[in-house]
């Protein structure tokens, strides 16, 4: 996953929301050294962090927490969720970033294979 904290580096400089985050810190945590970073999950984590985690539900989200991002990105969120946030990011015109679980796979998003991780990305910035 640092290969995927590499690209969110290369290619962004502002706001970034890691959405469906879960327990799982270590990209977010990175990328907070040099970028504003929202973590949002629909209950809060066990695990405590210093990340401005938001408690929000993707599939009816309160839009406000979202906008003025660059990047809405997931890592390995359920498949039936990649609508809502695709959605979400289209909304506030932010690009979207999804690394599958396994072999999920996207009809829409752009297939990225980058330094050997693999992972769809919609540019709505554009």
């Amino acid at each position: 996953m640092d290969v995927i904290a590499d690209y969110i580096l290369e290619n962004y400089s502002g706001k970034v929301v890691e959405v469906c985050v879960g327990n799982y810190f270590k990209v977010a945590e990175r990328l907070a050294e040099k970028l504003d970073v929202v973590c949002v999950d629909w209950k809060k984590p066990v695990k405590k962090t210093k990340l401005k985690f938001v408690i929000d539900d993707v599939m009816e989200p309160n839009l406000s927490i979202y906008e003025g991002s660059e990047l809405i990105y997931s890592l390995r969120p359920p498949l039936e969720l990649y609508y809502y946030i695709v959605r979400i990011s289209k909304i506030v015109k932010a690009d979207c970033l999804i690394r599958p679980f396994g072999n999920e796979f996207s009809n829409e998003g752009k297939l990225v294979n980058y330094k050997g991780e693999r992972f769809y990305v919609w540019l709505n910035r554009l």
